[in-house]
């Protein structure tokens, strides 16, 4: 192979093509191509300096050539709702997705939608439209109707979250029936015996798995788990605060919460405080967090860590393989946490 020397590259101003790059490295045009289009007969160093010299000279596939020789967008769409705590959950995620699709010829896109829309709706605009190649979705129910629009039509999909049957399709999930017995361990442990859970909308498989995993460990010890009214960790702040203070006034005996989200555990804890009880002396919170924030925020909440790093890139190479390899088993992934 020959190797050509970039130094000259800046000066290219006509819009760079295939043959360009074909100039440039010394390869042929179809070598060209398949290295861009990640094709698995090419050398990873290949690969590696045609993608070099195209960012270099800012070359920019011609999306509708691409497809017509192709079939593909080269496309993914992440599909996510605007509801305060995913987005702040979820932006992790995103840089990890891109991140892992960064040395592939697919792309991002983000494709959001409203909690008072139906979820359906983004799922159909993006099939029906050939808007993308595959779809990454999360806020998973135990029948997500999403999942068996897509196994039926089987268009590739992966899902953040489990659903009923989660050995027909790829998945990433973080392990919540293992956090909520690991959180409500360390909470008896400290001699708790009255636990709220402030949990996800319920009809979501992993606030089922929550409070599950909660009352799995609680009820054989004697200690009583309720679940509290008015109020997901979807919720805005202000309504979650409402919540806990009503929550504590028909239960107040209430030495313990159990959070699905850090932001939530920061908002029970400011209600506890305001009704002057004392974090880690009078009632315990466990939270889960996917950024070192909870124990800086105030060093007796009980933090339990979720990768949601990993679980970006495991979800990227899992739709990716349903669409260059639909014969595979589908890619399944399991974030299960220590404590």
């Amino acid at each position: 192979m020959k190797t050509t020397k970039l130094s000259g590259v800046d000066g290219v101003t006509a819009k760079p093509t295939l043959k360009t790059i074909a100039e440039l490295t010394g390869l042929a045009v179809p070598t060209v191509s398949r290295a861009l289009n990640d094709a698995p007969d090419i050398g990873m160093q290949t690969k590696k300096l045609v993608r070099e010299v195209a960012d270099k000279i800012g070359y920019v596939p011609n999306r509708a050539g691409v497809r017509l020789r192709t079939g593909r967008t080269q496309v993914i769409s992440l599909i996510i709702s605007t509801e305060h705590e995913i987005m702040n959950h979820t932006a992790r995620m995103i840089s990890s997705i891109a991140g892992a699709l960064r040395e592939t010829p697919f792309h991002l896109n983000v494709t959001p939608y409203f909690p008072e829309d139906d979820p359906m709706k983004p799922v159909r605009h993006v099939v029906e439209n050939g808007l993308a190649d595959g779809i990454i979705l999360n806020q998973i129910q135990p029948r997500d109707p999403r999942v068996q629009y897509l196994r039926d039509r089987a268009f590739p999909f992966a899902t953040h979250g489990r659903t009923e049957t989660p050995n027909a399709h790829p998945y990433f999930d973080f392990d919540n029936l293992a956090y909520g017995r690991i959180g409500t361990r360390k909470l008896l442990e400290r001699g708790r015996r009255n636990i709220a859970v402030l949990a996800p909308p319920l009809d979501q498989t992993y606030a089922q798995h929550i409070v599950s995993g909660t009352r799995d460990i609680a009820e054989p010890a004697g200690a009583t788990v309720r679940v509290i009214d008015g109020a997901t960790t979807n919720s805005p702040h202000d309504v979650i605060q409402s919540a806990v203070h009503e929550h504590l006034a028909i239960a107040p005996n209430t030495d313990a919460i159990i959070s699905s989200s850090a932001s939530g555990a920061m908002v029970a804890v400011a209600a506890l405080e305001a009704e002057g009880r004392e974090l880690g002396i009078e009632v315990d919170v466990v939270g889960k967090e996917s950024l070192p924030i909870l124990t800086l925020f105030r060093p007796r909440i009980i933090a339990v860590s979720e990768n949601v790093t990993m679980a970006g890139a495991f979800l990227a190479r899992a739709v990716l393989q349903a669409i260059l390899h639909p014969e595979e088993p589908p890619m399944q992934g399991l974030d299960i946490p220590s404590g």
